[in-house]
């Protein structure tokens, strides 16, 4: 099997089912940065050593890829796959991530200006890029149904990738870079 098709020389692709969309459309555009996003994992991976991140990030790619089979999907043309998706179980699952790491973590009284250790400042590009892809998927909600569960996780999402960053600072021995908004 080769992996080039030439279906998509003249700018379009198939979802899920085989509708054919330009490669511009808003579903494309949404679940293209969530893959985006799932690389950018890909990376983060590789800094992390504690036991329950690397178990997060192997639970968080897999849904990443739920997730854009969900968008890559056009529900008036083609039946979702019950896989796809996300559950108010998934968020529950990424708050209660986002509280394990924030309860070692020094409180926070200042804007934190992205950087650090490795790790940390790829968390904060996870975290970025992350934002760009719920707006994608907000974009997509405003011509199609977006679960609720998918914006809210998308959304909480983007959150661990910030205590996350500031946990791997904490365990580096790096300084958070603080924003002083004192006006001083």
């Amino acid at each position: 099997m080769k992996i080039y098709t030439r279906t998509g020389d003249k700018g379009t692709t198939s979802l899920v089912g085989g509708v054919r969309v330009l490669k511009t459309d808003v579903r494309l555009e949404a679940y293209g940065t969530v893959d985006e996003l799932n690389a950018q994992l890909g990376l983060l991976y590789t800094y992390l050593a504690a036991a329950e991140d690397l178990e997060c990030m192997n639970y968080l790619q897999r849904k990443l890829f739920s997730i854009g089979g969900y968008l890559a999907t056009d529900q008036l043309q083609t039946e979702l796959r019950g896989s796809c998706g996300v559950t108010s179980e998934d968020v529950t699952k990424i708050e209660n991530a986002i509280d394990a790491v924030t309860k070692d973590l020094p409180p926070l009284r200042s804007f934190i200006i992205p950087g650090g250790s490795r790790g940390a400042a790829v968390c904060h590009v996870c975290r970025t890029v992350c934002r760009r892809a719920e707006r994608r998927i907000l974009s997509l909600g405003e011509r199609f149904e977006v679960d609720a569960q998918l914006t809210a996780f998308m959304n909480r999402l983007s959150d661990y990738f910030f205590v996350l960053s500031r946990k791997l600072n904490l365990l580096s021995g790096e300084e958070e870079k603080l924003l002083d908004i004192s006006g001083t």
